[in-house]
């Protein structure tokens, strides 16, 4: 019987407490300035890459176009 009142307690004891374990939603990541212009910088370089990336795609779109826009020319012997 003591058992049971002990694990009982234990449980209502615990149940209680769940909710002072939760965590509050608020995030706290402690990052300094240095970090936000590292991931800057780090952003620009990948825009830096992805403006010729895109026009290079353009081009070889344009290219691919012209060639499917041409006849072949039939070769009479």
């Amino acid at each position: 019987m003591r058992a049971r009142t002990a694990a009982g307690t234990l449980a209502l004891v615990m149940g209680s407490v769940t909710s002072a374990l939760a965590a509050s939603g608020a995030r706290e990541d402690n990052s300094g300035v240095f970090v936000w212009i590292f991931l800057g910088f780090c952003a620009l370089i990948i825009v830096a890459q992805l403006v010729p990336a895109v026009l290079t795609m353009l081009g070889m779109a344009k290219g691919v176009k012209e060639s499917f826009g041409e006849r072949a020319e039939v070769k009479s012997r």
